[in-house]
């Protein structure tokens, strides 16, 4: 037993917004959620500098609205992509801290402290953060900690899978797999609902999975013996609660602007406790109908108060809460089912506990009531670890019997000079492990570079 806890090898869910460590006990027989130095389950996606060190989490959460230039959140929106991406431009348009173009287009992102200067990549920062994470699990289970599984949003591209292998292997992990979000919380599902006599042999089941930063939806057929089958995945990797309480941020300027005839977003600390204050008024609007935002002197000397309403919430956002129904429908669609096959729609993300989602969703599925019977910001963990006590070989009959098939969530293929497009040699949603075989031809004499893209 003491050489199997040695091997112990955790599951990550590394979050836009919030972070999550998990390991499998044998001695309790099932899948720990690992709490961090604070005690908390969950960990802020947060780094900062105060000149003199380096703080992760709640630490630095708790000193953003002192420190904002100096504290970067929502990194994994960053990861894998060059600095004159229009996807980051967009993202820094927001963001007190520094971002600037490093060497090779790749973005970098800059502490400044008086004379002092600090450049990090994203695949740097998000290292802090497993790190962190990493030294949780190790206080948690008292031994050294090498091995885990990460988590990804499911239409991650190559290039943001690599990255997040590189933050991995900078925070001192081996990183055994890379799994796909939904696909995780599918295991932790499955798992769940195996013990149930009343389950039926094979259930469909979509997995809609929105966090802080991402969204993803997934469609699998799950059997009681343990095998899961993905059948399509879809998504959003710039769509999550960040992207709704951003448009919060933004009606709250305009009605300052329109009132005080003041720019808030000018001032990095304002706009931060705006954003603060717009964060708890989000979470206050999935259980109330109204919630008052007051923040004292929020930009020269001058208070801020108003009440947003559910309504008003739902109003500015429902563009896209619309969009994410429709990347269901498509999923569905790239998995050849009707929405009446589907037996069990399943919930997970911090973000799906907005009303208006649950109500549309739920409308979507004529009426089906939604499971959420698997914790919405521990089950993506939760999966991760039992994939990594698989891998290791730890973990009773149960995690050891289970069979994982996934989809590439992707088209891949070749760039054909005739072509503005790529020919697709790999579809999206292919399952895989997958062999297809297409004949190309030079384009000129002694070619010899050829490549993929995604699509």
């Amino acid at each position: 037993m003491a050489g199997r806890v040695e091997r112990t090898a955790i599951g990550i869910d590394l979050g836009t917004t919030y972070s999550c460590v998990a390991a499998w006990f044998d001695k309790h027989n099932r899948v720990e959620i690992i709490p961090n130095q604070q005690g908390n389950k969950i960990t802020p996606s947060c780094v900062a500098w105060d000149g003199m060190q380096m703080l992760v989490g709640e630490a630095a959460k708790n000193q953003i609205t002192r420190n904002p230039k100096n504290t970067v959140y929502d990194v994994k929106r960053l990861m894998g992509a060059r600095f004159s991406d229009s996807v980051v431009q967009k993202d820094i348009e927001s963001k007190p801290f520094k971002v600037i173009e490093g060497s090779g287009e790749k973005t970098t992102i800059v502490f400044e402290h008086e004379s002092l200067e600090k450049k990090f990549s994203p695949e740097e920062i998000s290292s802090i953060i497993l790190r962190n994470l990493k030294q949780a699990a190790e206080e948690f289970l008292g031994t050294t900690v090498t091995d885990a599984v990460i988590t990804v949003p499911a239409y991650f591209n190559d290039k943001q899978r690599q990255a997040t292998m590189d933050a991995g292997v900078l925070a001192g992990l081996n990183v055994t797999r890379l799994i796909n979000e939904p696909t995780s919380a599918a295991i932790a599902y499955g798992l769940d609902k195996s013990a149930d006599v009343n389950c039926p042999e094979e259930k469909n089941v979509s997995i809609f999975d929105m966090g802080g930063g991402t969204f993803d939806v997934s469609l699998l057929k799950i059997s009681k013996s343990g095998t899961i089958t993905v059948k399509a995945v879809g998504g959003d990797t710039h769509l999550g609660g960040e992207t709704f309480k951003q448009l919060m941020v933004n009606h709250c300027v305009e009605l300052f602007k329109k009132k005080e005839k003041k720019d808030v977003s000018e001032n990095a600390r304002a706009k931060m406790r705006l954003k603060i204050a717009c964060e708890k008024a989000k979470r206050d609007l999935s259980s109330t109908i109204q919630t008052p935002i007051e923040i004292d002197c929020l930009y020269e000397g001058i208070d801020f108060s108003t009440k947003f309403s559910r309504e008003k919430f739902e109003e500015i956002n429902a563009g896209f809460f619309i969009m994410c129904i429709k990347h269901v429908e498509n999923c569905l669609r790239d998995g050849n089912m009707q929405k009446s096959d589907v037996d069990d729609v399943v919930i997970v993300g911090g973000s799906t506990r907005i009303p208006k989602l649950q109500k549309m969703l739920m409308e979507f599925f004529d009426g089906k009531p939604l499971c959420k019977s698997i914790n919405a910001d521990e089950a993506v963990a939760y999966g991760a670890a039992v994939l990594a006590a698989n891998l290791s070989g730890n973990g009773n009959k149960k995690v050891q019997d289970f069979i994982l098939h996934d989809v590439t969530p992707l088209s891949l293929g070749i760039w054909v000079v005739e072509d503005i497009d790529m020919s697709v040699v790999i579809p999206r949603n292919t399952s895989i492990p997958t062999i297809q075989e297409m004949v190309y031809y030079d384009s000129h004499y002694l070619h010899t570079k050829a490549g993929y893209l995604h699509n």
